[in-house]
């Protein structure tokens, strides 16, 4: 039996800030030879593309509602050999390991020459920050929105419970179980305004299931859909990362924010949708506030 490859440590998860990280080339795959369902992950890949696997990343990858950082990868010495990076899932047969799916610039070698890069190799990943800084204000946002939505209705709706998020520039949305009423929009916009002007620090904590319990909030313990506590992976020490604005609400979160809530720029709550007893909130940010 192979020895399954080590987890990719995520970065990310300890420091946001980090927008270069130099590191080693664990493996670089054709993506034509990937296991399919690690295919399956990535829609339209370029021709001549890889994948590229390391021990540590700054490199998002999609997922918690959040889309994947972009960027580029070169040899550390002579830094002259560029690596696209589109997309990073992490992978379906390894799901402790982040796959970096990309093309070399301006273009892959016929396949008669050395590849450009080889395991081993010292690296440097770096992504785009203008990018990443949207997606952060996005992702913080949406936690400002369903924070905003719990303080205004939490009591005023039967069963009332936060269900999940996107993060996605053009499908942003929180989703709610109970039904929302159109007549709500207004005053939802309003808190979510109120909460952006407070300038509310934006923390990442780790929990384990006793933190949980001692801040009332055992019903945010992560879980599958057979009730079961669904135990963290890739994160230091077996326990959760969360993600709390001071003074408002505290989310399992594994996204990247911005330090202050006012940060998020101007937010626009849009459409508020309702169907089979649940609710749908879609809203915006402004951009244009990366740099």
């Amino acid at each position: 039996m192979s020895t399954p490859p080590p987890p990719t440590k995520l970065l990310f998860h300890h420091d946001t800030s980090l927008a270069t990280h130099t590191t080693t080339l664990l493996t670089i795959t054709p993506f034509s030879s990937l296991p399919a369902p690690d295919q399956f992950l990535f829609k339209s890949p370029p021709t001549n593309a890889f994948v590229l696997t390391f021990p540590s990343t700054i490199f998002h990858p999609q997922g918690g509602g959040q889309p994947s950082d972009e960027g580029h990868i070169t040899l550390t010495s002579p830094p002259s050999v560029a690596f696209s990076v589109i997309s990073a899932r992490h992978s379906i047969t390894n799901p402790s390991q982040v796959l970096h799916l990309g093309f070399f610039c301006p273009s892959v070698p016929p396949p008669d020459e050395q590849p450009l890069f080889t395991p081993g190799d010292q690296i440097t990943q770096t992504i785009n920050a203008n990018l990443r800084n949207y997606h952060s204000r996005l992702h913080t946002a949406g936690h400002v929105l369903g924070s905003a939505v719990r303080h205004l209705l939490e009591s005023q709706i039967e069963d009332f419970d936060e269900l999940k998020a996107s993060h996605f520039p053009d499908s942003a949305a929180c989703e709610f179980r109970g039904l929302i009423d159109s007549k709500w929009k207004e005053a939802i916009q309003e808190k979510v305004n109120e909460l952006l002007a407070a300038k509310m620090p934006v923390e990442v904590e780790w929990w384990d299931e006793e933190d949980f319990r001692r801040e009332g909030l055992e019903r945010l313990i992560p879980r599958g859909k057979d009730g079961e506590v669904v135990k963290p992976e890739n994160t230091d020490g077996g326990r959760w990362r969360v993600v709390r604005i001071v003074g408002a609400e505290v989310y399992p979160c594994g996204g990247t924010h911005v330090e202050r809530t006012d940060q998020c720029g101007e937010v626009r709550v849009r459409k508020v949708g309702r169907g089979k007893g649940c609710s749908r909130v879609g809203y915006g940010v402004v951009p244009g506030l990366e740099g």
